[in-house]
């Protein structure tokens, strides 16, 4: 249980992570809570530590984690518990790793659509599928781009800029044919990341 200068001491630390996104030094929380002696400070971090209020990280000024931010980010790790055949089978080893799904799914440009089609079935994107893009405008060659054609539709398919200034857009599903465009009929909006497919919806 917390005293009420220790309790003081974290609903500062709390604060002040919250309006500048980083954590105060022990002189910054000594003069925050009216005091003046950083070596009280320094005993109730210490024990805001040892109760499992805040961590420590160690060779850093502004070494303050608060549990409860520690806690929302291991809510977006999932465990890697091993590798599982889809052709031969292999021998079961069990692995004590985690999978950040932030990194892997989440950016600051990035949006989600849902597939409606098959024109790109050949690159294992199906009807139904959550695909992950992220913005961008640029005409890449060999590119799965979202793209914009004539203001009205969008689409999903590979980018060919060709030498002429027109634009081939390639499906590929063999049974559907590329389409050319001028360049300026055509506008890309975004670059496929990757998908997610969730069998149950």
């Amino acid at each position: 249980m917390l005293t009420a200068k220790q309790h003081q001491t974290y609903q500062f630390i709390k604060q002040y992570i919250q309006e500048h996104e980083y954590a105060p030094t022990e002189a910054e929380i000594a003069e925050g809570i009216g005091i003046k002696s950083r070596g009280v400070v320094h005993r109730y971090v210490s024990a805001l530590a040892d109760s499992g209020f805040v961590e420590l990280i160690p060779n850093q000024r502004r070494n303050i984690r608060l549990i409860d931010e520690i806690e929302d980010e291991k809510k977006w790790y999932l465990p890697l518990v091993g590798k599982i055949a889809a052709g031969s089978p292999i021998e079961a080893i069990e692995d004590d790793q985690h999978i950040d799904v932030s990194k892997v799914l989440l950016g600051p440009n990035r949006f989600v659509l849902e597939v409606k089609g098959d024109s790109m079935i050949g690159d294992n994107i199906c009807d139904g599928d959550y695909i992950i893009c992220e913005s961008n405008n640029k005409l890449s060659r060999n590119t799965i781009a979202v793209v914009l054609v004539d203001n009205q539709e969008t689409t999903l398919k590979r980018i060919y800029p060709n030498d002429d200034g027109s634009v081939t857009l390639i499906p590929s599903n063999p049974t559907l044919s590329p389409t050319v465009y001028q360049q300026e009929r055509i506008q890309v909006q975004g670059i496929y990341i990757g998908l997610f497919r969730l069998s149950y919806l």
